[in-house]
């Protein structure tokens, strides 16, 4: 009987150990879970960053050249607007003079359709 309940005890302890293993394997398994998470996070962050850095420096080209092609854009305005004012003080007396000659030289003539009764 004594080997018997020995041979119980030592079930019992091997259980008992074996379960305390079995312990130890779930806190390192949820352990190695939560720095992997970590790391896939850090990954995630790393890689997020570097592709809004890529995004933002697409963006700066882009608008960079937009940014150029509107600076074009208001020089030839600006420089239309220059010629049309150089052209319009040119060329303003002469057309002030043509107008007002053929305002005042104004020679009164019956209408060829008039019928004289």
């Amino acid at each position: 009987m004594t080997s018997q309940s020995q041979g119980i005890q030592q079930l019992l302890q091997a259980e008992k150990r074996a379960k305390d293993k079995l312990e130890e394997a779930k806190k390192r398994k949820g352990k190695r879970l939560r720095q992997a998470k970590e790391e896939a996070i850090a990954e995630i962050d790393h890689y997020r960053l570097q592709r809004e850095k890529e995004f933002r420096n697409k963006q700066t080209n882009v608008m960079g050249s937009q940014g150029n092609l509107s600076a074009k854009i208001e020089e030839q305005t600006k420089e239309t607007v220059r010629n049309l004012t150089s052209s319009y003080h040119k060329n303003m007396e002469s057309m002030m003079k043509k107008l007002l000659s053929t305002i005042y030289d104004i020679n009164p003539e019956v209408h060829p359709n008039f019928r004289h009764a």
